[in-house]
């Protein structure tokens, strides 16, 4: 994972750089820079590239937070710690470091992989907090399994119940690492991550984080329709169930590997849990459903979230594209008429029409015996 070096009493130090500077990656930062300050194998800084926007008053972005260590526009009023250094430079943010944090919206990554190809360091790890995956014509890809493939590295996962302002006002959340086959390095990524108020574990499960993560956006939207209606904590408790069902289902469709046990994680049934009662995505289709899907999530996007961006409608559109090259559609109806609704072909009170065509396993168990 590192360099290697034969003076024993000066072990090389990890360097860290996080490639975004959203909510999410503000988040991060913080708890990150904490601990490289305490932890003697981390270099103190921490590298934030920051994609360059202009504030209102003329001051660029990166500007603002390395002066005020804020993150005036997607984290305002916390302070990441003096040893984040904002950078616009993506090429020179990850030039020294052999730890690299991705979290940016999940659509950006394939570009900025392309961009550090050949200019990460050959002793790199990476970690992966992206929700959301890639679908290709030979079907989906998952962001790690993206990053892993273009620029050559190991890539594990960091997912869970993590709404992003919560953590940073340091209200009590756990999370999952998602590792492959290497506990040192995961055990590496729980050390950098861990604080008081965050706790991390490890579960030797990459495509079982990273699809509970992904697929939860979609229930949450589901959820958000049944808020917009005003149906109730009932119909929203059944949602929620069938939606983690269908997580789990298509879960193990998808990659044979994935475990049981993951789902009952934090990554699992409690970010499910989070993100259907809290969340960006479910706001933003409770606002839909309530003008009855006449105002787009664009627009809807444009006005509530001051420039992040909502991940939840372009997964659905990802998974329907999935469920439809496999002839899924009618083995996954939640996920489906989520999409439908998105896209206008059906009206918001779908939601809980969709149940009248029966998936084609039973109800109590799930997709476990698929061809």
């Amino acid at each position: 994972m590192a360099p290697v070096n034969n003076n024993d009493e000066h072990p090389p130090k990890f360097k860290v750089t996080i490639v975004g500077s959203g909510n999410w990656g503000s988040v991060a930062s913080k708890l990150i820079a904490s601990n490289t300050l305490k932890l003697s194998s981390f270099h103190d800084e921490v590298k934030m590239w920051v994609f360059e926007e202009m504030l209102p008053g003329g001051e660029k972005l990166t500007d603002a937070i390395n002066r005020t260590n804020e993150n005036v526009k997607y984290l305002p009023g916390i302070k990441l710690g003096h040893n984040v250094v904002a950078d616009p430079d993506l090429e020179n943010a990850v030039r020294d470091a052999n730890m690299l944090v991705f979290v940016t919206p999940h659509q950006f990554m394939e570009g900025i992989c392309k961009r550090l190809v050949g200019k990460i360091r050959s002793d790199a790890q990476a970690i992966s907090l992206i929700k959301g995956m890639e679908v290709k014509k030979e079907g989906p890809c998952m962001i790690s399994t993206l990053i892993s493939q273009q620029l050559g590295v190991n890539c594990c996962v960091l997912m869970g119940a993590n709404i992003a302002n919560e953590i940073a006002v340091e209200k009590f959340s756990e999370a999952t690492v998602g590792y492959r086959g290497n506990r040192d390095i995961a055990e590496k990524w729980v050390q950098l991550f861990s604080t008081p108020y965050f706790a991390v574990s490890a579960c030797q499960d990459v495509e079982g984080v990273e699809l509970c993560g992904t697929l939860k956006n979609v229930v949450a939207i589901a959820a958000g329709f049944v808020d917009g209606l005003d149906m109730g904590n009932n119909t929203k408790a059944a949602i929620m169930r069938i939606g983690l069902r269908e997580m789990k289902g298509l879960s193990k469709l998808l990659f044979s590997s994935v475990k049981d046990s993951t789902f009952f994680e934090s990554c699992g049934v409690a970010d499910l849990i989070t993100t259907c009662l809290g969340g960006r995505n479910r706001r933003c289709a409770e606002a839909f459903a309530k003008n009855g899907g006449k105002r787009s999530f664009d627009d809807l996007e444009a006005e509530m979230l001051q420039g992040q961006k909502l991940q939840g409608v372009s997964t659905a559109k990802e998974v329907y594209e999935v469920l439809k090259h496999k002839g899924w559609l009618e083995m996954f109806p939640l996920f489906t008429t989520v999409h439908e609704i998105c896209t206008g072909r059906l009206p918001p009170t779908a939601i809980v029409e969709y149940s009248e065509h029966a998936p084609k396993y039973p109800m109590t168990g799930g997709p476990t015996s698929f061809p």
